[in-house]
């Protein structure tokens, strides 16, 4: 298995797709993000949007159901705790209990001890099923997540910030882990607690309690109010970490661009001020969030300070003892923490529905480009695919108005090599990426043998497919894992011969450890060159009978494009091959030539035809052979 580094690189809006698909354009902080399913991640209540991380927590039932015993046992141990405090106090430090009453009060102090064995046992137990939730149910969430943006199409990509991903999967989830493996334990151990322990101050003087149950009424309204703007804020708050995580993700990306233009400065400048930015929107949160905790201790105490200096007075009057009373006062102590530490869980909860939200996006988000219900497949073919494009016609969706194919046919028959030429701008790598079903034609449709793409399983089409790109990917893992990325059931005696078809051997054993030589991040420990001939590879082990070469020689040098070229036409023998060059010398050999410009093919034959016709491609091709030729 190869284990490679995120790659963060930093494209396009900030804000994504939301439920259904629906790619988003900025917007406010507090306006809804609607999705194409009419979805309106922004109004769900916080319950509501918690509630989606049920199903992540579905399956380790017998684990909740350990944490919610020992929860119960730890509570029942804390509420008896005052009962005993009574009894000590009437009995073992009255005056008038008699000796016998006194000689108890040994066991009280000895079950008071055992109570808090009980509950040193179910606190221990509790936090540590709780804690074990939370990472498992963390790690699942992120898997879930990431494996969904795996899944989406090119439109998906063309308006994320990997940094803003990279953000949910780290930071969000951490707010989740934080909340299932301990938030949520606390608030309803604080929830039983705050009941429980206001059952008994009923029970102990149904007067007093009374008084304070509805002081709590009017605290608790204020309490809610105001935790509505925390968790707003804490989206807020979320949305300026991730934007600050995706603007590193791109510079550092471009390092050698920043380095090679003296730009540190600037962007120095720039990430301190979307850090400033980050932590302002943080202070304003923090800010809110100790106000709601100020306020609900504030209130809480106040009541219950009140209804205290009720009972002293009941006690002076004689109508409470003095252990009645202690017991009001512990339980009421009970109810006045638990209703603080309530307060703080709802501000963890705040921000684990902000985080979820976020991620809901993601988990809700569904690809354009998917397998219909009853996917075709491509018959195994030795002699190459037959790909026919039948008029067809794509705009990107970052640029609807304007056409990248216009009417575009094209027929290519099995195991024929087709070179795509034109200027930049002119379709070609559009058509690599309608092939590959990355996108769908606006009109028209394109086939492979026969069937038309939506019809296949992009999974089926691509899995016969060898691409080898003019951006070179190198992974980071060793020269050996990063080939295999073409076959992943390949020997590694496959491997080092299609190394070797590639050009790529000789250098590869050179490396220190040779096919085990870990090549950095995006293949820095290798040349341009180098991380080409590792990508065609790749490509020639998959051995598919459709290749696809984009710019394929392109950063080699003259002595290794010989060799490799070399090695690409063995290649294509047998298989259906389209070739992007914008050096012609490549495709001069090509079975026929396809010209492009803007977005149209304008014409197509061998090399010496379209030199003899004139045209776009007999200008191309006078200014690359003789230079001081000049185009009219």
């Amino acid at each position: 298995m190869m284990h490679r580094k995120p790659r963060q690189a930093g494209h396009g809006h900030r804000a994504i797709g939301v439920a259904r698909f629906a790619y988003a354009s900025p917007m406010a902080p507090d306006a809804p993000s609607t999705g194409a399913a009419g979805l309106s991640t922004a109004r769900r209540s916080s319950l509501s949007v918690l509630r989606a991380l049920w199903p992540f927590m579905a399956p380790y039932r017998a684990r909740v159901a350990v944490a919610a015993i020992a929860l119960l046992v730890a509570a029942a141990a804390t509420l008896v705790v005052p009962l005993a405090f009574r009894q000590m106090i009437d009995v073992g430090f009255a005056a008038r209990a008699v000796a016998s009453e006194r000689a108890n009060v040994n066991l009280w102090f000895l079950a008071l001890f055992g109570v808090a064995v009980v509950l040193a046992l179910g606190t221990a137990l509790r936090f540590y099923s709780v804690s074990w939730l939370g990472e498992r149910v963390t790690s699942d969430l992120r898997r879930a997540v990431y494996r969904q943006v795996l899944r989406q199409d090119a439109r998906f990509f063309e308006t994320l910030k990997t940094g803003e991903v990279l953000s949910r999967l780290n930071t969000d989830t951490t707010l989740i882990q934080t909340l299932v493996g301990t938030s949520i334990s606390l608030g309803l151990r604080n929830a039983l607690l705050f009941a429980g322990a206001l059952v008994m101050l009923i029970v102990t003087s149904p007067q007093l309690a009374s008084i304070i149950v509805g002081l709590l009424l009017l605290v608790v309204l204020p309490i809610l109010v105001f935790g509505r703007r925390v968790r707003r804020l804490s989206r807020v708050s979320q949305d300026a970490l991730a934007d600050s995580s995706a603007l590193a993700g791109e510079t550092l990306n471009a390092i050698q661009i920043v380095q090679a233009y003296a730009r540190e400065p600037l962007e120095g400048q720039r990430f301190g001020a979307s850090t400033e930015s980050a932590f302002a929107s943080a202070i304003r949160r923090v800010r809110a969030r100790s106000l709601l905790t100020a306020l609900a201790i504030v209130l809480v105490f106040g009541a219950i300070v009140f209804v205290l200096w009720l009972g002293a007075h009941a006690v002076l009057e004689g109508r409470l003892t003095a252990g009645l009373l202690t017991q009001f006062i512990l339980y009421a102590a009970l109810v006045a923490g638990a209703t603080g530490a309530i307060a703080e869980v709802l501000g963890d909860v705040q921000r684990a529905a902000g985080a979820t939200e976020r991620l809901l996006e993601l988990l809700e988000a569904e690809p354009a480009i998917r397998a219909p219900e009853r996917a075709e497949r491509l018959a195994p073919s030795g002699r190459g695919s037959h790909v026919a494009f039948e008029s067809v016609t794509f705009s990107y969706p970052s640029r609807p108005g304007e056409h990248a194919l216009d009417r575009v046919t094209l027929e290519v028959a099995p195991g024929e090599t087709v070179a795509l030429v034109g200027p930049s701008g002119a379709g070609k790598t559009t058509l690599f990426q309608l092939l590959l079903r990355f996108h769908d034609p606006s009109s028209g449709a394109i086939r492979v043998d026969g069937i038309d793409l939506r019809r296949l399983d992009p999974a089926d089409l691509r899995g016969a497919i060898g691409l080898v790109s003019q951006d070179s990917v190198v992974f980071s893992a060793d020269a050996m894992e990063n080939i295999r990325y073409g076959r992943l059931d390949a020997s590694d005696a496959e491997v080092i011969e299609a190394a070797r078809a590639a050009h790529a051997h000789e250098f590869i054993e050179k490396l220190p450890e040779g096919y085990r030589t870990f090549l950095g991040e995006r293949g820095v420990r290798l040349s341009g060159g180098q991380r080409q001939r590792i990508a065609i590879a790749r490509a020639l082990l998959k051995n598919p009978p459709l290749l696809l070469l984009d710019e394929a020689t392109s950063a080699l040098d003259a002595e290794s494009e010989r060799a490799v070229q070399d090695a690409l036409e063995r290649a294509m023998r047998g298989r259906t091959t389209l070739v992007i060059a914008h050096r012609l010398a490549t495709v001069a050999g090509a079975d026929r030539i396809v010209v492009l410009e803007r977005g149209r093919v304008v014409d197509v034959g061998t090399h010496a035809e379209l030199v003899e016709r004139g045209g776009l491609y007999a200008r191309l091709a006078a200014i690359q052979f003789d230079p001081r030729m000049e185009t009219s």
